[in-house]
């Protein structure tokens, strides 16, 4: 294996957090701000990229930290080693209620593609770069679907999922319709492209969007129930709006008479 071995647990039910456990030497990276404790012996530094291109020249690494921009994310990561003679331990939280799910690279063809948001930390030696859609309407009308993160290696890696996780095997050809936001990761072998929903009045009043994310099997993939964006439009719309009383015949009276008189 090129990448290190890490022992891991998950912890928790709605607002997870994977517990590592690293032998001397042993190294794990993750995005800044996602790590929630961790034992004496363990180093942390501030890495310029993934953490995977150490060794080779400058031009690569600022190449490394440039496809990390496109993604949304920091030019940085954060590498975690064991510089101890002993075992020890170091916990990763999950950014807003969901699911972490522990992927070994490989068991699934040395990759995988998720969403750009998702990844939550790895073994070092996993390489996190971009995947662009070889298709022209991916690419355009793809919504949170448009540039994916890739995660390549052989090693272990944790991505974060929103609400509850439905994980399929695609059969070869068996054709799935998914609201763009809803994917978290599937495998490389799977096809991805995007589909117009179609119809005057779903495309007016049906407030799914005017696309669908198609994948096209074969292979595995992995299906959140709450993506984050809608979570943060709903919360958004609660705080911008006036409360409805839901199912009060009082409506507005019922909010003066609890006191929020706005």
């Amino acid at each position: 294996m090129n990448n290190h071995e890490i022992d891991y647990k998950i912890i928790g039910e709605e607002m997870q957090c994977v517990s590592i456990e690293l032998d001397p030497n042993e190294t794990v990276i993750s995005e800044s701000g996602s790590l929630m404790m961790m034992e004496d012996g363990i180093k942390m530094e501030t890495v310029f990229g993934d953490g995977s291109s150490r060794g080779q020249s400058i031009l690569d690494k600022v190449f490394s930290a440039g496809k990390r921009i496109l993604t949304g994310e920091s030019l940085f990561m954060t590498s975690y080693t064991n510089i101890g003679s002993l075992k020890k331990q170091l916990h990763f939280a999950a950014p807003y209620p969901g699911k972490i799910i522990p992927i070994d690279l490989s068991l699934h063809n040395g990759k995988m593609i998720c969403q750009k948001d998702s990844f939550l930390c790895a073994a070092k030696g996993v390489a996190i770069g971009i995947e662009f859609q070889k298709k022209l309407g991916a690419g355009f009308f793809g919504g949170e679907g448009f540039i994916m993160q890739k995660l390549e290696g052989d090693g272990m890696c944790f991505i974060h999922s929103g609400g509850a996780i439905i994980e399929r095997q695609l059969q070869y050809g068996e054709k799935l319709r998914i609201d763009t936001g809803c994917i978290v990761a599937f495998e490389s072998t799977v096809d991805y492209d995007i589909e117009f929903v179609g119809g005057i009045r779903n495309t007016i009043f049906g407030g799914e969007g005017l696309f669908f994310a198609t994948l096209t099997g074969s292979g595995k993939i992995w299906v959140q129930s709450l993506p984050f964006s809608r979570l943060a439009s709903r919360i958004l719309a609660g705080a911008v709006g006036r409360r409805k009383e839901e199912g009060s015949v009082l409506g507005g009276l019922g909010n003066l008479l609890d006191g929020d008189g706005r």
